[in-house]
């Protein structure tokens, strides 16, 4: 009977070894992070258009696989580009592009086949939708991995855009992106993925260090680093006031959180530990983005209008 089991945990742990390297090379749970908003663009693009979820069902499925695919592709490039710094940097050494797992040739050819088969699937929306995939991408791909981010420390800001169009792909893909709703979703998510990305390079400083990486608080430091989260976290305040069509409910929630990640932000001479109130913002900032998301679903669900 011992001998039935070895063969299979054997098997087990294979499968479980691949399903980790391919969760890794397509940074998964980044992936789900921009997926959301799509998903949130395209069900408020609904809901302000009195359009019909099951009359567009051919149009929500062609809409969150091409933008899932394409982003994939953008990620899976992401690795193949950085895999001099992920041998480097502790978090990154288990990726299968530095393990070689997976050959480097191999991850090229996947991420521009993937980049490519999103966008296609993005066309058969609107050409609008598949313009905002494209601008994704290409910010991510070649303006930030490819020329910003070992350069120069707005790399964090050139990035972000890649991850504020996510709700216009979802919006553009039922109608036009020109709303004041959508608009204010692009503000919101370029403006937190800024303090977002700063917490995490203040908790990986070291290893953006030894990279070479030219991250805010590797080239300036921490203070200088804590005094622009605060800043632009400040300036997500007036936002929610812009998406009063969400509902009172909405609003109060945005700004309590808006106040609180503040409150957070401005703490760091409560806690003496740097990397500790790293971690407290980048948990906040996480947190923040997904019940503000969640929210905006839930209060446009027809029950509660």
């Amino acid at each position: 009977m011992i001998t039935d089991v070895v063969p299979s945990l054997k098997k087990d742990r294979s499968i479980s070894s691949v399903v980790a390297d391919i969760k890794s090379l397509f940074k998964g749970l980044v992936l789900i992070a921009n997926v959301l908003p799509v998903f949130v663009g395209y069900w408020l693009a609904l809901h302000f258009t009195n359009a019909s979820f099951i009359d567009h069902l051919d149009v929500f499925f062609l809409t969150m696989i091409g933008s899932t695919v394409l982003m994939a592709g953008a990620l899976v490039l992401n690795n193949w580009y950085d895999v001099d710094i992920d041998t480097v940097m502790i978090r990154t050494q288990q990726r299968p592009t530095v393990t070689g797992k997976i050959s480097l040739k191999t991850v090229l050819v996947l991420g521009i086949a993937l980049s490519i088969i999103g966008f296609v699937f993005l066309l058969f929306t609107t050409i609008e939708a598949a313009i905002y995939g494209f601008i994704g991408w290409f910010t991510y791909v070649i303006l930030y991995t490819m020329w910003s981010k070992r350069r120069y420390t707005l790399n964090t800001v050139i990035g972000s855009v890649s991850g504020a169009v996510t709700p216009l792909i979802g919006w553009a893909a039922i109608a036009p992106a020109m709303h004041i709703v959508p608009i204010v979703l692009f503000i919101i998510l370029f403006i937190w993925q800024i303090p977002h990305t700063f917490a995490i390079a203040m908790k990986k400083s070291e290893e953006y260090r030894i990279a070479d990486v030219a991250m805010l608080p590797v080239v300036y430091g921490f203070d200088m680093t804590k005094r622009q989260m605060a800043v632009y976290i400040i300036c997500l305040l007036p936002w929610p006031f812009y998406l009063s069509s969400l509902g009172i409910t909405f609003v109060i929630v945005a700004t309590v959180l808006n106040i609180g990640w503040f409150i957070v932000s401005v703490s760091s001479s409560y806690i003496k530990d740097d990397y500790k109130w790293a971690q407290i913002n980048f948990l906040y900032s996480v947190n923040y983005l997904a019940i503000l998301f969640i929210m905006m679903f839930i209060a446009t669900l027809p029950f509660f209008n």
